[in-house]
């Protein structure tokens, strides 16, 4: 695999739908934000498919051609909550792990601040996960943006293991892809065994078996920088 790609962008830069759906200026924005955050909110309890325009406007106490005039449809908003809840993820998860040097304090980083994003969304779904489970046998724009959005998060995470390679800190003979399947395995793990099986201290199990999946492939320098990150996260 190569590993001379740029780091991945933000979803803005590598989705088109997204850099052409333009905001609303001024109030307009706030109240399309607000409308979103709630969209949101209930589709971590009932999914992206239980979201109509009508109920929507009930709980913001809106007319339906009010929220209507923010989205023009019920597939709209949908893909709307989808790009609201990466950019949320993204300011949550990824642009704070990019202050990491590269290599793997950045993937550290990066890892964790998804665990701790999963292990908070226990309760109210994650859109990744659910959205998933409702719409991986349905091709249509609502697909294609939740499978944009996951692939874009995939991507990152493949390049951050890229540049421990190149860092030093993880061999030459990394099977990148490989890792990066391991670990989006253990968030996928957490999640159902902490919500339909409630099994407790799930995030202590994904945190040992992350050390178990690096391991195998870090030099003497990467395996002290890993002791030392997993201390600091103790």
């Amino acid at each position: 695999m190569s590993t001379s790609r740029r780091a991945p962008a933000s979803p803005s830069e590598t989705s088109p739908e997204a850099a052409a759906l333009a905001e609303p200026p001024g109030k307009g924005r706030q109240t399309r934000r607000a409308i979103l955050d709630c969209a949101l909110q209930m589709a971590g309890r009932i999914g992206l498919e239980g979201l109509s325009i009508g109920v929507l406007a009930d709980r913001m106490h809106m007319s339906k051609s009010g929220v209507f005039a923010h989205f023009g449809s019920r597939e709209e908003l949908q893909i709307s909550v989808i790009r609201h809840y990466h950019e949320l993820f993204e300011a949550a998860v990824f642009l704070p792990a990019l202050e990491q040097p590269r290599g793997l304090p950045r993937l550290h980083a990066m890892f964790h601040r998804w665990l701790q994003q999963v292990s908070l969304e226990v309760e109210t779904g994650c859109i990744y996960i659910s959205g998933a489970v409702e719409f991986d046998d349905r091709p249509g724009p609502v697909r294609d943006a939740l499978v944009l959005m996951v692939q874009t998060w995939q991507s990152a995470l493949r390049r951050a293991i890229e540049q421990a390679v190149q860092a030093g800190h993880l061999s030459p003979q990394t099977p990148v892809q490989q890792v990066m399947f391991e670990l989006h395995g253990l968030i996928l793990a957490l999640h159902h065994d902490s919500r339909l099986l409630q099994i407790p201290d799930c995030a202590e199990l994904v945190r040992s078996a992350y050390l178990r999946v690096l391991t195998p492939w870090t030099t003497p320098q990467g395996e002290q920088l890993l002791r030392d990150l997993q201390a600091a996260c103790a």
